[in-house]
């Protein structure tokens, strides 16, 4: 993040650059809190824990500031994302690979609204899904709603069989990684 972050002293943010190399994936989203789990969420993201799921995605926070957040998410093939919501409205932009939601696969391009407190979930596809967050909101919660065991049965057979090839799996459309050709001039 720039350290001239106008937006965190309450005055209105007029411009700010912000910089993918400043967005550290170990921070993940610092400006995102959690409601606490339930006994049965919380016993079911232990075992998909402690079998890989952080293998299984990236976040990195791109921007907060003058009311606004931006987020960046890759989830490997077929993460699955636990029903959950949001105390923001967010719009979420596919910038590589794909994703199911509902009976529809959304590709590069597509997009959702989630309006704020209505539950969601995705699957990303078979090569992963990257998205782009936008939040009219600097921080928010999030309130995980999956409180059934089987989804959480379900959720652990896939970590258990794609654990061991996230840490090597490609980025769909490779949006951080690959350097411009015109910025360096190669």
């Amino acid at each position: 993040m720039a350290t001239d972050q106008i937006g965190t002293t309450g005055r209105k943010e007029k411009f700010r650059i912000f910089r993918k190399a400043e967005a550290d994936p170990a921070a993940g989203i610092p400006i995102m809190s959690y409601e606490p789990l339930s006994e049965v969420a919380a016993a079911g993201a232990g075992e998909l824990i402690a079998a890989g799921m952080e293998h299984g995605h990236e976040n990195r926070l791109l921007f907060a500031g003058g009311g606004m957040s931006l987020t960046y998410v890759w989830f490997k093939s077929g993460y699955p994302l636990p029903r959950h919501s949001h105390n923001s409205d967010c719009l979420y932009y596919v910038v590589g690979g794909s994703l199911k939601i509902g009976h529809e696969e959304l590709q590069v391009g597509d997009g959702f609204f989630v309006g704020a407190d209505v539950p969601y979930s995705y699957v990303a596809g078979a090569k992963g899904v990257e998205v782009l967050e936008f939040r009219a909101s600097e921080s928010f919660n999030i309130k995980m709603l999956a409180d059934n065991p089987a989804f959480w049965q379900r959720a652990l057979t896939t970590v258990v069989a794609h654990s061991a090839e996230w840490p090597t799996e490609s980025r769909p459309g490779a949006v951080l990684e690959a350097e411009s050709a015109t910025a360096t001039g190669d």
